[in-house]
């Protein structure tokens, strides 16, 4: 008995494959563009953002802003799979009720440092980019959270102090950039997009680029400060990390295979300073809003989003939930977020009047219970030491300042700090995945599970408490009441405890 042949893999998704798949394209007219944005860091949330809403302005108004992506930790293995395709990927768009796959042409060119670096600089150099723009998280910035200026007691800014011609870092890399930019005939440099999730990011990105600079050359530093645009932005998606769910689904739709698909919610905003004298894409024509000032927005989804985002994740770590949606699933921890949001963030935002804090928070709590999209508490759980200063400790602190209770806001810095014992309630162990991960798992083993030694030790790393936030009286007593509610109870009746 002979036995069946084995089925052909599907072909891999190239640009020869796109006249096969015009329902799957933005729009089946294309033009090739130019490249004219480098960005650094080219993870799942640009490619499902940034390079989405640039495709569609080009596509509404032209211009040549096809763009180069940059992994920055040598990340030789997606950067061969993205080119393998052309630089062709897929949105697979995960509603309650549908799923929908779109592949992306935008995306010109991928690059890897450092093995890619001389053609990197090639593209800085190149009058034709006009923006640099970057998703790299709060730890790529090299940032000392004391000053804000460059962290010069980082190994690698170190290296990049003394190789600027080799860096290795995010500020490095810019100045480089900038510095040849200067140097060339025209002098003009490219404007530096910031889209990560840090307060005031332009200006705070700004001011690492201009202190390490300073470093190497005052005039270079004084000529970015004067000359270089740092817009401010902020961006909002629920972009999951991709798994091999979403590869089956591109494939099913696509009859392609395609290796980097990216999932995503189907809400997504963009509010960016409008500070392009270089020239930008009609991103605005799209559906991103060109704003004089972005504060009041970047501080509404600081707070509202990802402060409770991160609550969510470190309270369902010991909990025992996995994901977002089977978090908010449960009706205390609903209760719990819906009243964090409403009594204690809320209060400390002021907003244009013709924006609906109501409305905003009602709708986050939709996307959080989004059941297609699994985003893994673990993942949003990363780098806590990064995330807790802009998303939880600054709305305390305005908390603190307006005299109100924080309760809550409280109870979440707690639930970080039991988090650092890498285990549930349940015993179930864990992965600490943070940038001083082996210190801040120090001081909590050090602490052996005491809610006041626990505190005392954490309180004391400046990199995430201020001084002025850690000694102060009213909040290390709530704090120690939410770490005792925690040991006593366990996360799930502490949630239920503070509804």
């Amino acid at each position: 008995m002979s036995s069946a042949a084995p089925l052909s893999p599907l072909p891999r998704l190239s640009r020869d494959a796109l006249p096969a798949l015009p329902t799957h394209l933005l729009s089946p007219e294309w033009r090739e563009p130019r490249i004219g944005i480098v960005h650094l860091g080219i993870g799942n949330f640009h490619r499902a953002h940034q390079a989405l809403y640039t495709e569609e302005a080009m596509l509404a108004e032209g211009g040549d802003w096809g763009i180069c992506g940059v992994t920055l930790q040598g990340d030789v293995g997606k950067r061969d799979a993205l080119m393998e395709q052309q630089g062709l990927y897929s949105l697979v768009e995960r509603g309650p009720a549908a799923v929908k796959v779109t592949v992306m042409r935008a995306l010109r060119e991928v690059l890897a440092m450092p093995v890619d670096r001389p053609a990197l600089f090639a593209r800085l150099a190149d009058p034709a980019v006009r923006i640099v723009s970057l998703t790299v998280t709060e730890k790529g910035y090299c940032r000392d959270p004391k000053t804000g200026e460059v962290a010069l007691d980082d190994p690698a800014i170190a290296h990049d102090l003394t190789h600027p011609l080799a860096p290795r870092t995010v500020p490095g890399i810019l100045v480089a950039g900038l510095r040849a930019r200067r140097d060339a005939a025209n002098g003009k440099p490219f404007t530096v997009l910031s889209c990560d999730n840090l307060a005031h990011n332009g200006a705070a990105l700004r001011q690492v680029v201009c202190s390490f600079a300073r470093q190497l050359d005052a005039a270079l530093a004084d000529w970015i400060a004067a000359e270089v645009p740092f817009p401010a932005t902020m961006v909002d998606r629920i972009v999951p990390a991709t798994t091999d769910a979403e590869r089956a689904t591109a494939a099913g739709q696509l009859g392609y295979r395609d290796a980097a698909p990216v999932p995503c919610e189907p809400f997504r905003q963009w509010v960016i300073e409008d500070r392009f004298p270089h020239g930008r894409p009609a991103w605005d024509a799209v559906g991103a809003q060109l704003v004089d000032d972005v504060t009041p927005f970047e501080l509404a989804k600081l707070r509202m989003l990802n402060g409770t985002h991160s609550t969510l994740a470190y309270l369902s770590m010991l909990g025992g939930f996995a994901t977002i949606d089977a978090a908010i699933g449960d009706s205390a921890m609903r209760a719990f977020i819906h009243a964090m949001m409403t009594e204690e963030i809320a209060p400390t935002l002021s907003m244009p009047a013709s924006f609906d804090l109501a409305g905003y928070r009602d709708a986050l709590l939709e996307r959080y219970a989004n059941p297609a999209l699994k985003h893994r508490c673990a993942q949003i759980a990363m780098d806590g030491s990064q995330k807790l200063p802009p998303r939880l400790l600054a709305t305390i602190a305005a908390r603190i300042e307006a005299g109100q209770p924080y309760r809550r806001l409280a109870l979440a810095v707690a639930a970080w700090m039991v988090f650092l014992r890498a285990q549930a309630d349940d015993g179930t162990r864990y992965e600490i995945s943070d940038p001083l991960a082996d210190r801040l798992t120090a001081l909590s083993g050090s602490a052996h599970g005491e809610p006041r030694a626990l505190m005392d030790a954490l309180l004391a790393v400046r990199e995430v408490f201020p001084a002025d936030l850690a000694g102060h009286v009213e909040f290390r007593a709530t704090l120690y009441r939410a770490l005792q509610l925690l040991k006593e109870n366990g996360a799930r009746a502490a949630i239920a405890a503070l509804q």
